[in-house]
């Protein structure tokens, strides 16, 4: 279970690093697009664009649907939750840690917990 939200994770993180990625994630979040409208900003071949949309699609961030003859991209909802689980946690974990470490700086001694 842990393995398989992990591996989701690293998937949306893949997705997340490409600034073209980005740039198509920003313009859904101000609705859907066609695919040809989302490739026109871009100087690459479309099926360049489209592996992008895949990309985007496997780390669960977007949803495609063809409307006729025209392919439509928007946003999946609660696509960013997990992420936002994951980057809470952490930030939890390490104001914890730094809590403690001013605990220790305060008082000069630290319990055997403490220094994890």
């Amino acid at each position: 279970m842990i393995q398989s939200h992990m591996a989701k994770l690293d998937r949306t993180f893949h997705a997340l690093a490409d600034p073209t990625r980005r740039a198509v994630l920003t313009r859904l979040a101000h609705g859907p697009g066609s695919v040809g409208d989302l490739a026109r900003p871009f100087a690459m071949t479309l099926p360049t664009f489209l592996q992008h949309l895949r990309v985007l699609e496997e780390g669960g961030l977007i949803r495609t649907e063809k409307r006729g003859r025209v392919r439509v991209c928007h946003l999946a909802p609660g696509a960013f939750a997990p992420v936002a689980e994951w980057l809470d946690a952490q930030r939890r974990e390490w104001e914890g840690r730094t809590d403690r470490l001013a605990a220790f700086v305060e008082t000069g001694t630290a319990n055997k917990d403490d220094l994890r």
